[in-house]
């Protein structure tokens, strides 16, 4: 049984585009990104009821809210070569019920150091804001 239509029809409603094509890029010719395509993989998942355990977000999608932390270290999604996310892909995992994609062998940090400097960023602006408040108006 092929899900392609449906598939089609899902990522019409979602995106507003009908996918001509069921090999298609979603991230790169949809124009289906960062939370816009975790929000889609998520609904994918709950409504055709497919296991993605196994699902690897970086290597499928970016992040929104790039900033500092970027300068020095690179977020997941840049450290790995991009895997496309097809309609067709979509259609055959709803038959197996899993994601099923064979990932590259890949090592990260334990530790996301772009997330800590940006906390750091944030937390030193909050402060610089509190201080110059403080002097404003005291």
């Amino acid at each position: 049984m092929s899900y392609i239509d449906e598939i089609s029809n899902f990522l019409e409603d979602y995106s507003g585009v009908l996918p001509q094509d069921p090999n298609i890029d979603i991230w790169k010719d949809m124009g289906v990104k960062g939370d816009d395509f975790h929000e889609m993989m998520d609904n994918y998942s709950k409504l055709y009821e497919v296991d993605l355990s196994n699902y690897l977000w970086y290597f499928h999608t970016d992040e929104e809210g790039y900033g500092i932390e970027g300068l020095f270290s690179k977020p997941p999604y840049e450290r790995v070569e991009r895997i496309p996310v097809t309609p067709q892909m979509l259609a055959d995992f709803i038959v197996t019920k899993k994601w099923n994609v064979d990932y590259p062998p890949h090592v990260f940090p334990e530790k996301r150091i772009d997330l800590k400097i940006n906390v750091i960023v944030t937390i030193l602006i909050a402060i610089g804001m509190c201080i110059y408040l403080f002097y404003a108006y005291f």
